[in-house]
């Protein structure tokens, strides 16, 4: 299993590149700030969702994913677990392809609802630590 869930994550590492993060924060020492700043070093397209920023790691952050006016392809999370139901449903009215809950972030409910909407769905694992483990899987 530890397999196909390793080749799935590649897979999206490698096909995606714009990522909404939920929770962005605009504290440099929060990993909500650190996380999505590796990856926009890496070559990824980052959105900061937070309603109190306007902007965030020099991009324009919005209010909710709903407000974003272009596609998005992956929504990271990087809110509390029972706040994932919320955000799936914003991400259901967007053309969001994945929804990745941040290291301890669960919500079973949540990732069943997306995964029947057609979404992957990655659960309580960090973005950066899989890019660098799975690093020549998810390269370009």
């Amino acid at each position: 299993m530890v397999a196909r869930e390793d080749e799935e994550i590649g897979e999206i590492l490698t096909r995606y590149r714009t990522v909404a993060v939920v929770g962005c924060s605009r504290n440099p020492r929060k990993e909500a700030h650190t996380v999505p700043s590796y990856l926009q070093d890496n070559g990824y397209r980052i959105v900061p969702v937070n309603p109190f920023a306007d902007e965030i790691l020099g991009e324009k952050a919005y209010k909710n994913l709903r407000e974003i006016p272009f596609p998005i392809e992956i929504v990271e999370v990087f809110r509390p677990s029972d706040h994932v139901g919320a955000v799936v449903e914003d991400a259901l009215r967007t053309e969001a392809k994945v929804i990745w809950m941040q290291l301890g972030i669960r919500n079973e409910e949540a990732a069943e609802k997306a995964r029947a909407a057609g979404l992957a769905v990655i659960q309580d694992r960090c973005m950066r630590t899989e890019l660098k483990r799975l690093g020549g899987l998810a390269s370009r």
